[in-house]
Order: structure tokens, then sequence, then C-alpha cells
């Protein structure tokens, strides 16, 4: 298998660290949706990452489409998200939210990196900011209700922590937002990223000179 995109993406990077939790091997391409636009969407026409290209040819091409994937293909026993139920939905629910934010901290990053200073319209800024800010204390107060070492599913980290805490890492690197005010979802992105299997994927986020 070939996985498309750089780890800085949060999105590729919940891809990635669920592949090595799952002992799943894949060739790397390490493409920018900006500077290998061409490369890119040879595999997806969207051009956006992750991509994860089958033995067989097949391209998936959004990354909760391929995590669904990596889960019906290491069946159900060691799959990272329940196959139904109440627990599903709330993994679920949990994923939706740091997904959520995570691409509100991009639309930051777009407004302030590639827009002129002039142009930019700093009310849609502030909303956007307001959704992160809004989502990651929901996710700090979901967080703050588990057990010490608890996981945010149960008794062994799920698709919900990768997912929130490789977006809470990418917000944090990248829209600056001030995360200690999220005391218990902070510790919990401590937690994992101290574990081999984020350390080794983990990319700090550069950001661009704004342009004047």
């Amino acid at each position: 298998m070939i996985l498309i995109g750089m780890f800085d993406s949060p999105f590729v990077r919940r891809v990635a660290v669920s592949m090595k939790l799952l002992g799943m091997d894949y060739d790397h391409r390490n493409w920018s949706v900006g500077r290998d636009q061409a490369q890119i969407r040879q595999y997806n026409p969207l051009g956006r990452v992750p991509t994860l290209v089958l033995d067989d040819g097949e391209a998936l091409v959004e990354s909760a489409a391929i995590l669904d994937y990596l889960d019906e293909t290491v069946g159900p026993e060691r799959a990272l998200l329940p196959a139904r139920g109440p627990v599903r939905r709330r993994g679920l629910k949990l994923m939706s939210i740091a997904s959520g934010a995570a691409e509100k901290a991009v639309t930051q990053v777009y407004e302030n990196v590639f827009r002129p200073a002039e142009k930019r319209h700093e009310p849609w800024v502030q909303r956007c900011r307001e959704q992160t800010e809004g989502a990651l204390a929901e996710l700090d107060h979901a967080c703050a209700a588990l057990p010490k070492d608890g996981w945010l599913l149960g008794e062994r980290m799920t698709q919900a922590d990768i997912t929130v805490v490789c977006a809470f890492t990418f917000i944090r690197e990248a829209a600056g937002t001030d995360t200690a005010r999220f005391p218990a979802l902070s510790a919990l992105a401590a937690r994992c990223e101290a574990m081999t299997e984020f350390r080794s994927l983990h990319v700090p986020f550069f950001t661009p000179t704004p342009p004047k």
C-alpha cells in the first residue's frame, strides 16, 4: 500500500498512526497539496490527502474511508473503533468534533497565511477561532471525566483517542491556540505523544510567512 500526504496534516497523521498501531506496512509519499498537486491527482482527482493506494491499485481518498477500510481489514477484535452500538456512536461524535476543530484551524491558517492582511475578514477568522476553541472545550470535558490513564471509549486506546490527539497537536502548532486552558485534553495528548507510534510520526507544522 502507498500512503500519500505529509504527516503535519492531522488527517494524514491519524491514518499513519493507526496503521503503525495495527502493524500494517505501507510506502509513504511525502507529497504536499501545494507543490505536488499533479502527482496527487493521479490517484485522487481532488488533489487532497490522505490518499491510500491499495495493492490492487484502488485509491481511497478520504481519511474516514481509509480508517473504515483499516478496521474492516484487521477484523472486529483488532479494529480501532467498535462496529456498532452506543460506544461506536460516542467515538464517532468525539472524532467528528476533533476533525471539525482541525478543519476550522486549517481555515485560520489559510486566512492568516495566504490572504493579504487588508483582505482578511477578521469576523470570519474570529468565528472559526471560537468554533475551534468550543470544540476543544467539549473534548477537554470528555477527557476530564476519564479515570487516571483511561481512554475515551474504555479500557484501551481507540480511534477516538488517535483522532482527538492528532487534531489537538495540529491545532496547537498551526493555529497557535492557547491549549493550556484545556488541561485534561492536554494530559491525554501528552500521554499519547510520548508513545513511539505517535512520536515517530510527528512532523511539526511549519507556518509560512504571511503576505503583507
